[in-house]
């Protein structure tokens, strides 16, 4: 239990562990670790009285936090949360929290022994359009689900190719291993778990060892289906969730930023069918996933509840993955 205002480490100071930082406001940042002493610097600077390191391992042994967000890249992600939890944090490890199931086995190892909460971050479940669209799918006003569709991706950039997410020894794997979890993610939380995978990934535009698109059919034992393409490959970034059910569709869009803001539109069927009642919900305001996802965690320690979207979360992903790039 956390008495006091909860001790927050990051290990990671890159673009997430940026934002992590900057969303402290039920927490305090004391602690932070990155290889690049520069960029660890200006993450201990975003709060008073942080500590900046370049060895993760000096941080858990020195800096008296509560909490560690592990955000750095891929192949590091498993090694570091499982040593953060047998050291007695809770933890936040970034999505997919390791290259495959077999990362992530050690840490719900280790959480287990150490008795420690692991939420793992799929944070795009905290957008506010998707709160409200899972706010409506409980109400019952789609009716019983039947299927989602979701599209996800993003343009690349200037030497995307010689970044880490192209090496697969850093990355395990291209778009389907970075944008292609929260996909997965959203739609297993909306539909259940998925029982088949199918799927193609290839790499169509970007000279590199790993896929740059995928495209997924995913079903549930009760037949309810997610047809999934993630892109690094859009030039115009896009998110699109769609939500199918009996009685109405949901049509959630962006995430905020370059993706547009985010934005719900509720289209209800009538008993005579024809066109549908619509409602808009829009959300202009800056994106606060980050802050909401970490109350949570927070919560999740003062109630002793288990962390949703947590290690099973991460495991049910990185298994439909693995068996998509056994079968593409």
């Amino acid at each position: 239990m956390i008495k006091a205002l909860p001790r927050v480490a990051i290990i990671g100071c890159g673009l997430v562990g940026q934002r992590r930082a900057r969303a402290m406001s039920r927490a305090q940042l004391i602690a932070c670790a990155d290889l690049d002493r520069d960029r660890a610097e200006a993450v201990a600077a975003l709060a008073t009285e942080c500590i900046a390191f370049t060895d993760w391992r000096e941080l858990l042994a020195r800096a008296k936090c509560d909490i560690v967000i592990v955000a750095t890249p891929h192949d590091s992600l498993a090694e570091i949360a499982s040593a953060a939890a047998a050291s007695g944090r809770h933890v936040l490890v970034e999505k997919p929290a390791g290259r495959g199931p077999s990362d992530v086995e050690p840490i719900l190892a280790a959480a287990r022994s150490a008795n420690v909460k692991v939420r793992v971050g799929f944070n795009h479940r905290f957008h506010r359009a998707l709160r409200k669209a899972r706010e409506l799918v409980d109400s019952g006003a789609l009716g019983e689900l039947m299927f989602v569709r979701g599209r996800y991706g993003h343009g690349g950039r200037l030497g995307y190719e010689r970044e880490w997410r192209a090496d697969p020894a850093r990355s395990g794997g291209g778009e389907l291993m970075d944008q292609g979890p929260h996909l997965i993610d959203l739609a297993r939380w909306f539909l259940g778990d998925f029982v088949t995978a199918q799927g193609i990934a290839d790499t169509f535009y970007w000279n590199m060892p790993v896929d740059d698109n995928c495209f997924m059919l995913l079903r549930t034992a009760e037949r309810k289906t997610a047809f999934l393409h993630v892109s690094c490959t859009e030039w115009k970034n896009t998110f699109s969730f769609e939500i199918y059910g009996r009685h109405g569709k949901l049509d959630v869009s962006g995430l905020g930023g370059s993706y547009g803001p985010e934005r719900v539109a509720f289209y209800r069927m009538l008993p005579g069918m024809g066109p549908p009642e619509t409602t808009i919900y829009e959300y202009p305001m800056e994106d606060d996933s980050w802050a909401v996802e970490l109350a949570e965690l927070i919560e999740d320690i003062r109630l002793d509840r288990e962390s949703a979207p947590g290690l099973a979360d991460a495991l049910a992903v990185l298994r439909i993955v693995q068996r998509i790039y056994e079968v593409s």
